[in-house]
């Protein structure tokens, strides 16, 4: 990973790759140490040739900035409504001089495609680790959009997956690819925030009531079964279909797991990846928003407990005055009260403010005054070259499943602790499953209740 140029001010300096980093530091995790060893490398200069698995906004996004890159080719889309396949194929030629992706509406035939190095996941929530693992037992790497599992139970079965099939996996959570956040762990690391016992994690966004209204018509040719995949049947609804999906839990978890994952797995790499916790509480629901369509929380408070620390979560969907980070070319920092989306660490030296996608971090002592701050920018290239510098070297990638398999479970098990009328459910990370008081009715939010062909199987 290359350095900033002069975004650093005081006290820290970034100029190592990711394992040189972890290993000068000694927060080498045991994910990176226990990587398979997987196929003989490539030559840094082949071509990669990766594939689009749905063709909404992010996904294109995502398709055309690997496409941008010299040592990457698009050959293949895929997606269930024509209109998107034909958009997205003439979009992304755009990128690669004219060169037009094949086009499929079905999965199976274009993970059999020989002609094929990785694919992109970029589907609703609820697709993202069957397609991914099938992708692995195709022999294709994988990106695939976060959060990378629907629930508890698919998480473990992709990290199977990719262990088995030898495959890289990395998760879109583009915050472990910046510089500014090595440089922020980098100064905990050396002591100067002192011991850590309580970490606040923040995603306090603007948003608004959901109704579902009156159907439009199913587009013509269009597989809703297919579409629905491993989730419970039910009648075609296009507000569902069009993005609606985010506010019914067969499909997603929420904003927590749609956005909030976003800091909190990078407030569990800057806590040095603590794994699983030994207990969550939380409370909430649709406090504000009462009464119209959605299922998941528009207010949460969640608490994880960890040996000698609290991590504390607040997820909020309806203040307008709080602002997002956005992606901008410039040395500026969030105003910290009023950022939607921050994390705060207080050590018993110094406290840390730190931002998500670009944010950058300053370290308070008393008074407020300023300790250590660095800019940053947003790191999806980076994040995106790291994925393809894995695919050649083997090397396990920064958003690794492994890791990632840890960090999303405090979206789900937060989920869980938001849904059971519990105060506090005792977690065991050896076997996955809540144990103790209350654990009953947690456990079965662990994975699906439903099987249907497109359940994922323990046998992957």
């Amino acid at each position: 990973m290359n350095a900033p140029s002069d975004h650093l001010v005081k006290e820290v300096s970034v100029g190592s790759s990711r394992r040189r980093f972890l290993k000068r530091t000694g927060a080498a995790t045991a994910a990176s140490l226990a990587f398979p060893a997987i196929a003989a490398p490539r030559s840094p200069g082949d071509t990669v040739r990766l594939a689009l698995i749905g063709c909404g906004g992010r996904g294109n996004m995502l398709a055309a900035s690997f496409a941008e890159r010299d040592d990457v080719q698009i050959t293949h889309l895929c997606d269930l409504l024509d209109s998107r396949l034909e958009g997205s194929a003439r979009a992304i030629a755009r990128h690669q001089h004219g060169k037009v992706p094949k086009k499929l509406k079905r999965v199976e035939e274009l993970l059999e495609a020989r002609d094929l190095d990785a694919v992109i996941v970029a589907t609703p929530d609820h697709w993202h680790s069957p397609l991914s693992i099938m992708a692995c037992q195709a022999g294709k790497d994988v990106y695939v959009e976060k959060p990378h599992s629907h629930n508890m139970f698919e998480g473990r079965m992709l990290l199977k997956a990719a262990h088995k099939h030898k495959r890289i996996v990395q998760v879109g959570t583009q915050n472990r690819s910046a510089p500014y956040n090595l440089a922020a762990l980098e100064y905990i690391r050396s002591g100067k925030l002192g011991d850590i016992h309580l970490a606040k994690i923040y995603n306090l966004k603007a948003g608004g009531p959901y109704r579902l209204g009156n159907s439009q018509p199913q587009p013509e040719g269009f597989d809703w079964a297919r579409w629905l995949g491993p989730a419970p049947e039910r009648p075609y609804h296009s507000g569902i279909f069009h993005a609606g999906w985010h506010k019914f839990w067969d499909f997603s978890g929420g904003d927590l797991a749609d956005d909030g994952v976003h800091q909190i797995d990078l407030a569990c790499l800057l806590l040095g990846d603590p794994g699983m916790p030994l207990s969550v509480a939380a409370t909430g629901g649709r406090l504000h928003f009462k009464g119209d369509d959605a299922e998941v929380p528009d207010t949460q408070v969640i608490q994880f407990e960890f040996p000698g620390m609290v991590v504390t979560v607040e997820q909020t969907n309806y203040p307008a005055y709080m602002k997002k980070i956005v992606n901008r070319n410039a040395d500026v920092f969030p105003h910290w009260p009023h950022c939607a989306t921050r994390i705060e660490l207080y050590g018993s030296k110094e406290q840390m403010m730190i931002g998500r996608h670009g944010g950058g971090w300053q370290a308070f002592t008393a008074g407020g005054k300023v300790s250590a701050e660095m800019h940053g920018r947003h790191p999806d290239p980076l994040h995106q070259k790291n994925f393809i510098e894995s695919i050649k070297s083997r090397e396990a990638p920064n958003s690794d499943v492994e890791i990632l398999h840890a960090s999303t479970a405090l979206v789900h098990l937060g989920n869980i602790a938001t849904r059971v009328d519990h105060a506090k459910l005792a977690f065991d990370d050896k076997t996955e499953q809540f144990t103790g008081e209350g654990s009953g009715p947690a456990n079965k939010l662990l994975k699906r209740q439903n099987k249907n062909q497109y359940s994922v199987s323990p046998n992957v």
